[in-house]
């Protein structure tokens, strides 16, 4: 009988296999430890105030903060309560908060490169109190916001239109009673501004607008707006490059065994089990997720991507937590009928659910922004509700599945111990392969537990800081360094090949047993419901039953 490459290894190779991957593993770690900077990088910049001479509001018109053609682009202004602003009668619809994009450095003007892939952009809004004009109950922030873009071989006053909106953002800012000082600031959570799926452009300009319209009570009791600091957090260009190239390399590993693996699977007389059907299209679906398509963002504007990334990995989680549930489920022996995915249908569609509820947020917030880059889900406070109850419930969700999924490998250890009974019937030979091949299984599971907890930890904290900078406090972030970043991503690969590897069909058959017991049939210890032919390790061969 030929069962899979697991059971009919020789320990040496086994150890050579294993020892292999380990290797590889860490690896990923180091890249990520030693070669790869932060993954991401923080840019505040202070804007500038550019005060619009003319009277009518008008938002089509650029202000350059760092122009050299003409100082009439940009009329700076160190200050709000600078004189000059009453001498000239300038009303706060005159003022606009201006910054180009990136920072300049040494003195030399930097671009922003492609490299970054992505930009989330908050405000944080320097108020100070004062009683002639306090910060009022559930005070809202109307600003009319633009973007605008150039390249480097652009005119200097050439800015095209990238975004404009007008959008109202809720101010969350509080002041204890004993700093309760003239021109004291008061302390104000971030505020989301905007969300680019792709830097494609050398240069970027924002300028905002809050204008006070007493007959329409818009910018009423908002306080005394002295500053606006704009954060933009994109990943690290450094980073990036390690990660395009870690995905180059393991794509066509993957693949090449992942073909290895199905003609082998095509070479038996019998139809594929459901463990190889499922352990194939994890495989598929981590290659579609290692596929690095991510190269055509350094010459095409995809702005897309960011989307596209989150439901490729949305479709790895759904994927890997339903493989995990057959995978444990194929290898219980509790006398239910197996090897059907049926039986899993209350698994699959906890999972499934999950994974839709997880596609709908995020269509609500990226797929909006595709045209919109200025939408955000936290900009209300039934969306920031929304979202950051959706936040726990994923952590809470995930923490559950790996509990559960600890109670089903815990289940089939016990059932493997109980068979562990019918051993001593065996003879000698038959008793140390079959011994043999339940560590190593035990070992397999352990492995399983070892990649879910990382799992569940990575997606928690990866939910984590992206969503500290929305919901407004970005000091509760939770921070992942490369080495765990890239370590995550190659114990996917490594599991999934290692697995691809181990089941599958072997070339060899189980050894018989020596000449005394040859002619006798041996007991059964049945360690899970996979067919005999397609695996030694589901079924031994025996008459446990008769005991």
């Amino acid at each position: 009988m030929a069962g899979v490459v697991l059971e009919n290894l020789s320990n040496r190779k086994l150890s050579i296999l294993g020892v292999t991957l380990l290797l590889v593993l860490v690896g990923f770690f180091l890249i990520g430890g030693i070669i790869a900077p932060s993954p991401s990088n923080v840019i505040s910049a202070l804007t500038v105030k550019c005060i619009d001479s003319k009277k009518v509001f008008n938002t089509s018109t650029w202000f350059n903060p760092r122009s050299t053609k003409s100082v009439q682009e940009c009329d700076q202004v160190s200050s709000l309560k600078d004189q000059k602003l009453q001498e000239r009668q300038i009303e706060a619809n005159q003022i606009v908060f201006a910054q180009w994009l990136p920072l300049p450095r040494g003195g030399k003007q930097l671009d922003m490169s492609r490299w970054f892939q992505n930009v989330i952009a908050v405000i944080q809004i320097d108020i100070g109190y004062s009683e002639k004009n306090p910060i009022g109950p559930d005070p809202v922030l109307r600003m009319f916001a633009s973007i605008g873009y150039r390249d480097k071989h652009d005119k200097e006053d050439d800015w095209k239109v990238l975004a404009r909106a007008t959008e109202d953002r809720h101010l969350e800012c509080h002041l204890d009673d004993h700093e309760k000082e003239e021109g004291v600031h008061y302390h104000c959570n971030l505020i989301p501004f905007f969300e680019l799926g792709s830097v494609h452009y050398d240069y970027y300009l924002v300028n905002i607008r809050i204008p006070v319209l007493e007959s329409r009570g818009i910018n009423l009791g908002i306080g005394s707006i002295e500053d606006i600091h704009v954060v933009v957090i994109h990943q690290n260009g450094g980073f990036t490059q390690v990660w395009f190239s870690m995905k180059t390399v393991v794509f066509p590993v993957l693949l090449a065994v992942l073909v290895w693996f199905w003609n082998r699977i095509q070479k038996l007389s019998r139809l594929p089990n459901l463990l190889e059907r499922t352990l194939f299209s994890l495989g598929i679906i981590l290659s579609i997720m290692n596929l690095p398509i991510e190269w055509l963002t350094l010459t095409f504007n995809m702005p897309y991507m960011l989307l596209v990334g989150d439901i490729r990995q949305g479709a790895f989680y759904a994927m890997l937590l339903s493989f995990w549930m057959i995978f444990a489920g194929e290898h219980m022996m509790d006398q239910v009928e197996r090897n059907k995915l049926s039986v899993y249908w209350k698994h699959l569609a906890a999972v499934i659910f999950g994974c839709v509820c997880l596609f709908v947020f995020e269509m609500c917030e990226r797929g909006v922004q595709l045209t919109n880059p200025f939408f955000s889900i936290w900009t209300t406070k039934v969306g920031t509700n929304l979202a950051l109850t959706f936040i726990i419930l994923a952590g809470m969700s995930a923490c559950l599945y790996f509990i559960f999924l600890c109670y089903m490998i815990f289940k089939v250890f016990r059932n493997i111990s109980a068979k562990k009974l019918s051993l001593p019937h065996m003879s000698s030979v038959r008793r140390k392969f079959y011994m043999g091949l339940i560590y190593r299984f035990k070992f397999l599971m352990l492995i399983t537990l070892l990649c879910a907890a990382l799992t569940v930890i990575f997606f928690i904290i990866s939910q984590v800081s992206e969503g500290s900078w929305k919901w407004g406090d970005e000091n509760i972030s939770l921070e992942y360094t490369s080495a765990f970043l890239t370590g995550v991503y190659g114990m996917w690969n490594v599991y999934v090949i290692g697995l691809l590897c181990m089941y599958a069909p072997s070339h060899k058959a189980v050894a018989n047993d020596d000449s005394v017991n040859s002619s006798q049939e041996e007991e059964e210890v049945q360690l899970t419901q996979i067919p005999s032919e397609a695996s030694a390790l589901s079924s031994f061969a025996s008459k446990a039953a008769t005991d």
